[in-house]
């Protein structure tokens, strides 16, 4: 027969929960110290299609807001 077993996630979040609690003893992780990557706006925005994309969609907009209002 099978498990009867709860399909909640409740178990797993339990499991987390107390592996994050073992480690209290430790220093808790430092999401800004130093050993992280970081990398300038615009070099992200030089190299992303939705930055490009989000450009292009504005600029549209905008010349279209103008044909549109006669502007």
């Amino acid at each position: 027969m099978a498990k009867d077993t709860e399909a909640c996630g409740r178990c797993s979040m339990t499991v987390v929960v107390d592996a994050v609690d073992e480690t209290a003893d430790e220093q808790p992780h430092d999401p800004f110290g130093d050993d992280r990557i970081e990398v300038d706006q615009r070099d992200i925005e030089r190299v992303s299609p939705e930055a490009w994309m989000g450009r292009l969609s504005t600029r549209v907009n905008e010349a279209v807001s103008r044909y549109v209002w006669g502007r």
